[in-house]
């Protein structure tokens, strides 16, 4: 079982890296418009939750932690210029509230609870997003959040140990992308499906 932990580990970190080439490639190309609201909290959130992996002594699974904090602070430096949203009323207010779970990760002096606290900011930035993802599936990249989600399994998988503090993360993570894979799949489907409305009248 120790054997394999370091191949998860390294896996989850290819996974990762190359999940965020497409998400990219698409918002450089204009078919995806990030969120800026999401991936600033993600961003921040990627950084903090690389620091407190590491000090609660994660090590193989901590190269999926390290390599998100490099990626998604660059989709969040894109989705300045080529994004949309973040800029509500609303949206600040989440934006404010995702920002007390860092200053939870900073105060907190146990890892899983400093990891709690991320989680649920995270949340609010996916919160963020899914009201443009619902209206308009193709503004997002699937292939980014199916391969994410694979990436967060495999991390889990390269903890190696039953620690909640080291797999709350990962599990998220995983299960978070996933949900968003799913909505970006089944809304397309059904814009494919729907007849154009001139079709209808017809």
């Amino acid at each position: 079982m120790t054997e394999i932990v370091p191949v998860l580990g390294v896996l989850a970190g290819v996974i990762g890296v190359a999940d965020t080439i497409p998400y990219v490639r698409d918002t450089l190309r204009g078919s995806t418009r990030p969120h800026r609201g999401t991936w600033l909290i993600w961003a921040v959130l990627a950084v903090v939750v690389c620091l407190s992996q590491r000090a609660d002594g994660a090590s193989w699974s901590l190269i999926l932690a390290a390599s998100q904090a490099v990626l998604t602070s660059l989709i969040f430096v894109l989705a300045i210029r080529r994004g949309q949203g973040g800029a509500s009323a609303t949206e600040l207010v989440m934006i404010a509230v995702a920002g007390a779970g860092v200053i939870g990760w900073i105060l907190a002096d146990e890892p899983i609870v400093a990891t709690a606290c991320v989680v649920a900011a995270d949340l609010i930035g996916t919160a963020m997003m899914m009201p443009k993802t619902y209206r308009d599936p193709e503004s997002e990249t699937l292939v980014t959040f199916a391969l994410a989600s694979l990436a967060g399994a495999l991390a889990a998988g390269a903890v190696g140990v039953l620690d909640v503090s080291l797999l709350l993360y990962p599990i998220y993570y995983c299960v978070a992308n996933a949900a968003v894979a799913l909505v970006i799949h089944q809304r397309r489907r059904v814009a494919h499906a729907t007849p154009p409305l001139t079709a209808q009248a017809g």
